[in-house]
């Protein structure tokens, strides 16, 4: 087998692309004929043609590697690879639409309104904060609508937190999506194969002072993470269901990893879906992946025999 991946691009989260590749890789070595790396660039669609390349694993995060583009291209050139169609991939990527979707299978997720930065022009922005703040109940978390890694995300305690909020959010994208802080447990569920195939890995629960931000995620130190999340018995199956189903009705492939909120009335709410799970030495999939007892090397061979199969 010759596995590509796919990791770098133009994206605010290149870096974290990057280093997610290079542990996918040193974790595949001893199980693949050849793995190697490459950005997304001009070399790409010639190499992926004349390098006899099996195999891709897209591991780009954020934009072109999680909205669909990228695994859109791969479908056109009929290059097999993990993870989630583009299809599926477009509606995951928009927060808003994951959200409205869950919503209509019955899963939990907060409270929530998306707006353009347009529309702040044209109708004022202190007009616009003053109505938000008078809909929603304080705290709120501001984030864009389409991003990935804490990018441009602010937890809103006060009427004047939440000019710079949105402010710091449009700086991401021009959709900004509000919506209620809910108080509870974070925990995040991954995810492993395809519909009534997939499975749940344990839970890792994600403890930290402040804003579990970019910084926070990738650098270690400021967050504590407990795998298996210290949940009771019905805890626990309660968010790895509502991960199953997120990822069942999304239409996911392979793997992601649902973050969830279990908040003191006991729901397990939706927060965020990621269709392209950070790799990196803190990211949360490879922990829940050594909390079940899994070696990683055979669990990314097994994606890819997964995924060259299929598209065989």
């Amino acid at each position: 087998m010759h596995a590509m991946i796919l990791a770098g691009g133009l994206s605010h989260e290149r870096d974290v692309s990057i280093r997610s590749g290079r542990r996918v890789q040193e974790a595949l070595r001893p199980h693949v004929d050849e793995i190697s790396i490459h950005d997304v660039d001009h070399a790409l669609i010639p190499d992926l043609r004349d390098s006899g390349v099996d195999i891709v694993w897209p591991l780009l995060h954020g934009a072109s590697g999680e909205d669909g583009s990228l695994q859109a291209l791969l479908e056109v050139l009929g290059v097999p690879f993990v993870g989630t169609s583009s299809k599926a991939a477009r509606v995951a990527w928009n927060k808003a639409v994951a959200k409205a979707v869950m919503s209509r299978h019955g899963l939990h997720t907060p409270d929530y309104v998306t707006l353009p930065q347009s529309l702040f022009r044209e109708v004022g922005a202190e007009q616009m904060l003053d109505a938000i703040v008078a809909r929603f109940d304080l705290p709120l978390v501001v984030k864009p609508a389409r991003g990935g890694s804490a990018l441009g995300v602010s937890i809103v305690r006060t009427r004047d937190e939440l000019a710079k909020a949105m402010v710091h959010s449009y700086a991401y994208g021009d959709m900004a999506l509000i919506e209620h802080a809910v108080q509870g447990t974070e925990v995040a569920v991954s995810i492993v194969g395809t519909g009534e195939d997939a499975h749940a890995l344990p839970g890792v629960e994600v403890v930290y002072d402040g804003s579990y931000d970019y910084d926070a995620r990738y650098n270690p130190g400021r967050v504590e993470y407990y795998a298996p999340a210290r949940l009771d018995a019905a805890q626990a199956d309660a968010v790895s269901e509502a991960a199953l189903t997120a990822h069942r009705v999304m239409d996911l492939r392979d793997l992601s990893r649902v973050d969830i909120i279990l908040d003191e009335e006991g729901r397990a709410q939706v927060i965020d879906i990621n269709i392209t799970p950070g790799m990196t030495e803190t990211s949360l999939f490879p922990q829940a992946a050594e909390a079940a007892g899994l070696d990683l090397g055979e669990l990314y061979r097994d994606m890819l025999e997964t995924a060259l199969h299929r598209g065989a």
